[in-house]
């Protein structure tokens, strides 16, 4: 279960890395994802990383990092928005299961982000409670982006402009609200990475990183 696990944050990206290189070039190795390998988890788990993304159904973290089971503890919420709950799990994957590295993950033309824009509009339709808690979570980042921009109108700012700015929100969320993380970064062993997925290419290219990943 634990051969050729990635120990550190740079390996555990360096492997990240290479399988969405084989996803964009479509030569997946589907590794690990056989009867012995389902067996050998059978009894107790040990992924060498964390990922908290979006819950869009093109975002499936075991596909574009072709990876197999047992190789990364996911948490997926609409639009990646921080909550206790989501810090709860990651602190668990990272002291319970030693985790190395945790990505966070947003893409490009996210549906809640663009949710959120839409709900300033004069005419927006009321959101349901629900929704409204999580499109709620991206409103300081329209704001900061409004700002920027020198501008009051939602139509005059880009989803993706949003997205990478709840991006770097939702980590320092996460910085803020967990020491057991933030200790972890400053001895070493965690790395944290925010990156954006492209829908269309595939990619996945960060742009926020703490640690020792390069």
């Amino acid at each position: 279960m634990t051969e050729n696990r990635p120990a550190t944050p740079r390996d555990a990206w360096k492997h990240l890395v290479a399988g969405n290189g084989r996803f964009i070039s479509g030569t997946l190795a589907h590794p690990r994802q056989d009867v012995d390998r389902r067996d050998a988890l059978a009894d107790g788990q040990r992924p060498f990383a964390a990922l908290f993304g979006c819950a869009d159904s093109r975002l499936s973290a075991e596909i574009i990092f072709d990876l197999g089971l047992g190789d990364v503890f996911v948490v997926r919420n609409a639009g990646q928005t921080i909550s206790q709950s989501v810090i709860g799990s990651l602190e668990y994957a990272v002291s319970a299961l030693g985790v190395s590295l945790i990505l966070v993950l947003a893409h490009d033309n996210c549906g809640a982000v663009r949710a959120a824009i839409e709900s300033r509009l004069p005419d927006a339709t009321p959101l349901p409670v629900n929704i409204r808690s999580i499109t709620d979570a991206i409103q300081p980042a329209i704001d900061r982006v409004l700002l920027a921009n020198g501008t009051n109108d939602v139509d005059q700012i880009a989803v993706d402009d949003v997205g990478k700015e709840h991006l770097r929100e939702t980590i320092a969320e996460l910085l803020s609200h967990s020491e057991l993380a933030g200790d972890a970064v400053a001895n070493g062993s965690l790395g944290i990475v925010g990156a954006t997925y492209n829908l269309r290419e595939g990619h996945v290219i960060p742009s926020i990183v703490f640690g020792d990943i390069d």
